[in-house]
């Protein structure tokens, strides 16, 4: 089976681990700090805080920008749920905007139109969490834009996107947002095994975030509220969580951020041979807009109902027994069990449901060879055929 995504290994990862496994620290010792150094510099963050996943870093970066009961948050519904979960692990309401046709990413028009309806209802939101869906950068301009003008805060889901640019701007260096968070689960552009960061320019947000990682606990002598105790004292300031990474992650992390440009550079090798070798077959490929380079996690096609009868069920069904490990992403949130029990029904969203009845994530990882490649347009044409 040839899948979706993994991740790759190296001589030189395992190494990294292994010196850290012979150290004098396996959680919170100095390699974290140095990872997190090294992702700042490199999406050019002032601050970065290393956490156990993602979801954990979207749930502190929630708490740190003062949601809770009462507040509203919203997001795409094209999204692992996780990206509305967060809120909901803060006793926030969580509602949804509809995606653009042509990028998968939250649209501008669709957000510009809900904010001007809640501002007339007093239901504006207090956290707008944009997806970099597939490691394709929103429209983070049109988003700071609307923020401004309605008062809510960015939090950037970019979970798909280290490496990614818009514009002159790295993804992750929050110049559109208050705060960003990346994922380094196995099958994302580099890995930590388990692994999340969020970045932000505001020390503010960073110390608060260092702390609901943690316990809510701080050693730092300067934040004390108590000076009189020895050398041995710690104080829980807030009421936080066990978020942290280790040193073994933030290790392997740290290694495998040395091949991230190559990675992505020959994600986009792959998708190029994509865009040609599918070119003719019925269906609708991926864009890659001007103006922004995707970190190109995904690489999704649609089946076009105009061109082919024949359903994604179909399609699917027939690649897995070719032994082509494709995927689907995402079933939209709005739409599960847990998500209708809060009167969210099947109907609301169109565009992101018309989506994924159609979308397919077809093999994209750096390691996937030119043979590979061949095999999966082979077996997508015959499915398709």
């Amino acid at each position: 089976m040839i899948p979706y995504g993994r991740q790759s290994i190296a001589q030189a990862d395992i190494d990294a681990v292994t010196a850290v496994l012979r150290s004098d620290f396996l959680t919170q010792g100095p390699t974290i700090p140095r990872f997190e150094g090294a992702i700042a510099a490199r999406v050019g963050a002032d601050h970065a805080v290393g956490v156990v996943n993602a979801t954990a870093a979207l749930h502190i970066a929630c708490l740190a920008l003062d949601v809770g009961p009462g507040d509203r948050v919203w997001t795409s519904p094209n999204t692992f749920v996780a990206s509305a979960n967060c809120a909901r692990y803060c006793g926030a309401t969580v509602d949804f905007v509809d995606i653009d046709p042509a990028t998968y990413n939250i649209s501008i028009a669709a957000l510009a139109d809900k904010l001007r309806h809640a501002e007339a209802t007093g239901e504006l939101p207090k956290v707008v969490i944009p997806v970099h869906f597939a490691g394709l950068p929103c429209d983070m301009e049109g988003i700071e834009g609307l923020a401004r003008r309605y008062g809510f805060r960015v939090l950037e889901d970019a979970s798909h996107a280290i490496g990614a640019s818009y514009r002159d701007s790295n993804i992750g260096d929050c110049r559109y947002s208050d705060i960003a968070v990346f994922s380094f689960h196995p099958v994302k552009i580099i890995t930590t095994a388990e692994g999340g960061l969020a970045t932000t320019q505001s020390a503010e947000l960073a110390r608060r975030m260092q702390l609901l990682r943690a316990h809510g606990i701080t050693r730092d002598r300067e934040q004390f509220q108590r000076t009189d105790e020895g050398p041995w004292y710690y104080e829980q300031q807030c009421l936080g969580f066990n978020y942290r990474l280790t040193d073994m992650q933030a290790a392997l992390g740290l290694s495998q951020l040395n091949n991230l440009d190559k990675w992505i550079a020959r994600r986009h090798q792959i998708a190029d041979a994509y865009d040609v070798a599918l070119a003719s077959l019925p269906l609708i490929l991926p864009r890659r807009p001007q103006g922004s380079h995707s970190a190109l996690h995904l690489y999704v096609v649609q089946i076009d109902p105009l061109r082919t009868q024949l359903g994604r069920r179909a399609v699917f069904d027939r690649l897995r027994a070719a032994g082509i490990g494709v995927n689907v992403h995402y079933v939209p949130v709005h739409t599960q069990p847990d998500f209708r029990t809060l009167g969210f029904r099947v109907g609301q969203f169109p565009v992101s449901e018309e989506y994924y009845s159609r979308c397919l994530s077809l093999p994209m990882f750096a390691a996937l060879t030119d043979a590979q490649l061949a095999e999966v347009c082979r077996a997508l044409q015959a499915a398709l055929s």
